[in-house]
């Protein structure tokens, strides 16, 4: 039986770009089982010295010096021009994949392997045997959206919001081309949904914590960039009235510091993991989340209606920018910059729960329900445009409320 054969471009430049990837990747299969065979590759890590040497001082500037990203995104977006038409850097392993694998579609969700990409796909394969797609997680348009996303040859072009969709058309996406489709969230994050009831439960059961008590989830990407000891003292001061939640990504040092820190402060609850597999559930147990702009985990958050408190410290970076900015206009979300700006907001909270309560109101103006698998079919669909195959789709299960952390604890 002849399947669907769907190539996905990404790279681990922040954590977004990958969790978007294995989302899309785990949607197949959870409608299509093995009629859509889903191909992951790291396109810019394993095709050359040179893409894997500018991943890795993206991450290293995320981490320790986010100001200087100002320039690296400048220098970055010069690949625009370079990758017009064909692939410059890492080009024989890109086509080494495209030769063995003959995917029906290319489906691109990095801003980098889109200009050059689609091009050589259809030189490589024939431009009747394969469709080409992005995914832009930007939540808006301006500096920051890098002309990297915008290949006009794309077959589709999906955008995360309308504001960022109307900025790709303007920018030479064609408009029947163009299509605004949310989250792109794992499958257990749309079936694992709490209750208020189960709410409760879990931060008892799971986390330890209180049930009732204000919580506030101290979050970091993948790579464990993070400033939670400037953070804590602010809650420290209102140990009576709120309880934390925190997360250390792959950052050992840090996760191994705070178990440290949470034995020498008894009088203050908080959760620590590592790197979690259970962020979404961690979001529904919180009352507010403090978080660098990543696209990937502000979607979740306003999924999950857990309000934004931006983390600004060392500068925000060009695609945080877009993010910020999103929120800044549409729910006058706030942007810390030191320790004073997070005590601040803490405080006033805790003097005047309507405060928070305007806040979490504003924030959740810009929640949007959606049907997650509407993405997936459209993608499918495009590939079955070439590929011809006999599908046979799955009725997606429904939510579950009650307790669906006991599945993964």
């Amino acid at each position: 039986m002849s399947k669907l054969r769907i190539l996905v471009l990404t790279s681990s430049t922040g954590g977004g770009h990958d969790a978007r990837a294995e989302a899309f990747a785990e949607w197949c299969f959870q409608l299509y089982r093995h009629d859509v065979d889903v191909r992951i590759e790291q396109m810019l890590e394993k095709s050359s010295v040179v893409n894997r040497t500018g991943v890795n001082l993206y991450n290293r500037i995320q981490r320790g010096a986010p100001w200087i990203h100002k320039l690296f995104y400048a220098v970055v977006e010069l690949l625009s021009y370079i990758n017009t038409s064909n692939v410059q850097f890492g080009a024989s392993y890109y086509l080494e994949v495209l030769r063995s694998y003959k995917p029906h579609l290319v489906f691109s969700v990095h801003d980098c392997l889109n200009r050059g990409y689609f091009q050589l796909a259809r030189k490589t394969l024939g431009a009747d045997r394969v469709r080409c797609a992005t995914y832009c997680g930007e939540f808006s348009g301006g500096w920051g959206y890098s002309r990297n996303w915008i290949e006009p040859s794309a077959d589709l072009y999906i955008s995360r919001t309308p504001t960022a969709s109307d900025y790709a058309i303007k920018c030479g996406i064609a408009p029947e081309r163009a299509r605004v489709r949310g989250y792109l969230m794992l499958p257990r994050a749309h079936l694992e949904v709490l209750s208020p009831t189960a709410r409760r439960t879990f931060r008892t059961q799971h986390l330890g914590l209180d049930p009732e008590r204000f919580t506030v989830f101290l979050a970091t990407g993948g790579n464990g960039a993070n400033n939670h000891f400037e953070l804590l003292p602010a809650l420290l001061k209102h140990a009576a009235r709120i309880q934390a939640v925190i997360i250390c990504g792959k950052n050992k040092e840090t996760y191994n510091s705070l178990v440290h820190w949470r034995a020498i402060h008894p009088e203050f609850a908080c959760h620590i993991e590592g790197y979690s597999e259970i962020v979404h559930l961690l979001m529904q147990a919180s009352d507010a989340i403090v978080t660098r702009g990543g696209t990937t985990t502000c979607a979740k958050a306003l999924n999950f209606r857990c309000p934004i408190i931006f983390n600004a410290f060392g500068g925000v970076m060009p695609q945080e920018e877009l993010t910020w900015k999103f929120f800044r206009n549409g729910a006058a979300s706030e942007k810390i910059e030191d320790a004073r700006d997070f005590a601040r907001i803490i405080d006033r909270w805790m003097a005047d729960p309507a405060a928070y309560a305007a806040v979490r109101e504003n924030f959740l103006k810009l929640r949007y329900e959606e049907d997650p698998t509407v993405l997936i079919d459209e993608l499918v669909a495009l590939a079955n445009e070439v590929g011809g195959a006999k599908l046979k789709r799955r009725v997606f299960p429904p939510v579950n409320t009650n307790t669906p952390w006991q599945k993964t604890a």
